[in-house]
């Protein structure tokens, strides 16, 4: 059995801080100081909900996004780690998501970049955000590109 990889306490800490900020004032939430985590920022943000692949429950996480075209995209990098981060797990299971992107929110499906797609929106987000060339060469696997289509 594969041990479940988390990031450090410091780190979950900020996170759970900023989804708490995104419910309260999305609009204060929508910019972040990622500089607390140790990535250059600010940063857009948007906050995903997800259902629990294993408990059924609503799950929220802010993410940077990037918006290539009109399209809304996330990086599943957990910081280089070799897990997947549990919101992308989540979308495996169940697609159907949320997302609040400052005021602004929808539902949305999400699917997966491969091929050709992948390739051109890794360069894309790894030019706006470079943290993400470092952290793919810390992991053997590949880091995911999930692409969030407004339903």
């Amino acid at each position: 059995m594969q041990e479940r990889e988390t990031l450090p306490s410091g780190i979950q800490k900020h996170l759970a801080e900023h989804v708490a900020l995104y419910k309260r004032d999305p609009e204060g939430a929508h910019w972040w100081d990622s500089s607390v985590i140790g990535i250059p920022g600010p940063v857009r943000t948007l906050l995903l909900s997800t259902t629990g692949r294993k408990s059924g429950e609503e799950r929220y996480v802010t993410l940077q996004y990037f918006t290539p075209g009109d399209k809304y995209v996330v990086v599943g990098s957990k910081g280089g780690v070799a897990a997947h981060p549990a919101w992308y797990l989540n979308l495996l299971e169940t697609r159907r998501c949320h997302i609040q992107v400052g005021a602004f929110s929808s539902w949305v499906e999400a699917r997966v970049a491969s091929g050709v797609e992948y390739t051109a929106l890794w360069e894309h987000v790894s030019r706006e955000q470079p943290q993400y060339k470092k952290y793919q060469a810390k992991t053997a696997r590949q880091i995911p590109i999930v692409i969030l289509e407004l339903t």
